[in-house]
Formats: C-alpha cells, sequence, structure tokens
C-alpha cells in the first residue's frame, strides 16, 4: 500500500471509529469537505463586518440550539411551532448566515456538512472576528428531525435565581465554571429593555431599584429604559468594552455593572464571585486566562446531546428537516 493509500486508510478508519462511537473529532471534514472552515468563516466575516451585531446574534444561537435537545441545528428550522419562534429567541439574529454558507458548501460538497457543524463554526469564528482568541471546533454532528418551541424551558432566564441556572447547566454536563465562563459571551452584544428594566424601579415590589445595582449606573440605564419606556429598545451588554470580546464583562460584575439579573447574580454569589475574580487575576486566587477557558466551555456545550453516526441526517437546506 503507497503512502496517499496509508493516509486515506487512516482517514477513513479514524471517521469509522468516531461514528461508531458518536463522537466529534477535529478535522472530520478533512477528505470530504476541506474547504469547510474557510467557506463558513468567509461567510461570518462578511456578514459581520456589514452588520457587527451579527457576532454576539450567533454565538447566541448555538448556545440556545444546544440546550434544547443538543446541537443538531434544530433552532434553524421554520414552522409554526419550531423552536425559532419561542420568545427566548425572538431576537436572535443571523439565520442568513448560516443559509448563506450552507448553499456555498452544497456547491462545493453536496450533502456532506451538517448545518449543526455550520453553526458551530460560525459561533468560533464570531468570536474571532470580535477580538477573541480561535480554538479547534469538534465537528461530525447531524441534524436533528425535531423542533418544537414547547422544549426551549430548558434555556437559561435572565431573571432566573443562580441555583437554577447552575442546575440548567449541570442538567447538560456543564458544571459553575462553565456557567460563568460562557456568561462571558455577554461581552458582546445586547438586551432589550423588556428583561433587565424591571430591575430599575419597582423590583421585588420595593418600589425602588434592584440594590445590587451601582447608583451610580442606575442613571444611565434608566435613561435607555425609562420607566414604562419601549420595552424592545436594545441596550449594550458591556458598557465599557462595546463590540470587544475580551474580559471587561467581568470587570463589570465586579463593579455591580451587570445589566442583567442573571449575570449579575455571578458576583452576589460567593462561590461564582470567586471564579469571577480570577478571571480578572486577583491575587491570591489561582488566574483563569477568558479566551483559553472561553474556547474549552465552548467545546464542552459543543458536545451536549450529540446526534452522530446514524442518529438524525445531514439537511440539504437548514430551515427544513429533508
Amino acid at each position: 500500500m503507497d503512502s496517499k493509500k496509508s493516509i486515506l486508510f487512516v482517514v477513513l478508519l479514524a471517521t469509522l471509529i468516531t461514528l461508531a462511537l458518536g463522537q466529534t473529532r477535529v478535522g472530520f471534514y478533512q477528505t470530504s469537505c476541506p474547504r469547510v472552515e474557510t467557506i463558513v468563516q468567509t461567510a461570518v466575516r462578511s456578514a459581520i463586518n456589514s452588520n457587527p451585531a451579527i457576532a454576539p446574534g450567533l454565538l447566541r444561537m448555538h448556545f440556545h440550539d444546544c440546550f434544547v435537545n443538543g446541537c443538531d441545528a434544530s433552532i434553524l428550522i421554520d414552522g409554526a411551532s419550531s423552536e425559532k419562534t419561542a420568545p427566548p429567541n425572538g431576537f436572535l439574529r443571523g439565520f442568513e448566515v448560516i443559509d448563506a454558507a450552507k448553499t456555498q458548501l452544497e456547491t462545493a460538497c453536496p450533502g456532506v456538512v451538517s448545518c449543526a457543524d455550520i453553526l458551530a463554526l460560525a459561533a468560533r469564528d464570531s468570536v474571532v472576528q470580535t477580538g477573541g482568541a480561535s480554538w479547534q471546533v469538534p465537528l461530525g454532528r447531524r441534524d436533528g428531525l425535531v423542533s418544537r418551541a414547547s422544549d426551549t424551558g430548558s434555556l437559561p432566564g435572565f431573571n432566573e435565581p443562580l441555583n437554577a441556572l447552575i442546575r440548567k447547566f449541570a442538567d447538560k454536563n456543564l458544571n459553575t465554571q462553565d456557567l460563568v465562563t460562557l456568561s462571558g459571551a455577554h461581552t458582546i452584544g445586547t438586551a432589550s429593555c423588556l428583561t433587565f428594566s424591571y430591575r430599575l424601579y419597582n423590583y421585588n415590589n420595593t418600589n425602588g431599584p434592584d440594590p445590587s445595582i451601582d447608583p451610580s449606573f442606575l442613571p444611565t440605564l434608566r435613561n435607555l429604559c425609562p420607566n414604562g419606556g419601549d420595552g424592545t429598545r436594545r441596550v449594550t451588554l458591556d458598557t465599557s468594552s462595546v463590540g470587544n470580546f475580551d474580559n471587561s464583562y467581568y470587570r463589570n460584575l465586579r463593579n455591580r455593572r451587570g445589566v442583567l439579573e442573571s449575570d449579575a447574580a455571578l458576583w452576589n454569589n460567593p462561590a461564582t464571585q470567586t471564579l469571577v475574580n480570577r478571571f480578572l487575576g486577583i491575587r491570591g486566587l489561582a488566574g483563569l486566562t477568558f479566551n483559553v477557558e472561553f474556547g474549552r466551555s465552548m467545546v464542552k456545550m459543543g458536545n451536549i446531546e450529540l446526534k452522530t453516526g446514524s442518529q438524525g441526517e445531514i439537511r440539504r437546506v437548514c430551515t427544513a428537516i429533508n
């Protein structure tokens, strides 16, 4: 057997083993669609250059996909009662970017690359395009056959208590450090006034604001979201580093400037506060590097409830089951 045939045999054997074990791996499309990462990266870069808001949209889309029946691109499916229609997914954006990448991939290597893998790559590339570090994305997911709005209760909520958030992450085999790390995605993107304005005026029927908010930050938020104002108005989550993927989110938490209640809760609990301080490099604590840990947690999240091998399908159009 010559060297080229030997290499091909090894690659095919690795692919078969991966399928048998139900795992993803880096280089999954090395022979079947070698340009997959370049094609997705180009589509993502073009979209973000035209509209920077696409970056947090794609990142959140991957998160919302994985937390509902696994990373299977069910978030992309159209339908009157699909996941896409559920209230937590109402402000997601970037679906057209996945469609654009899929169209190009169907030309380059028809029926090979799953929509779930495109979404996983697009999330990584969105981080890179906004200044974050890259990581290797294991591939080999297959697309789901079911998408129900009624299943989205597993998504962490913006106003849920911390113990509920920890439980939801644990249900997906993600630990408390993963929770604090992945929450750092809020260093880019926005939230609607509807999701946090209740903290500004009559918090828990006290006729006053949430006491955990920095009093000097309160006027800024109230100007952006007046009492009884437009609940759909979008407000930047990381006011100190708009559009840049960095660890300034954690400085905001320390300064009691977390916009969402679920973010602020990370500083108000001793265990998660310690993790926040580790990301900030506080003396006396073992430091955590945000860019490194974020990539690790994204790989863990990207392996939630995988569909591989003969499970699911490879959709030819991401918005519809074959």
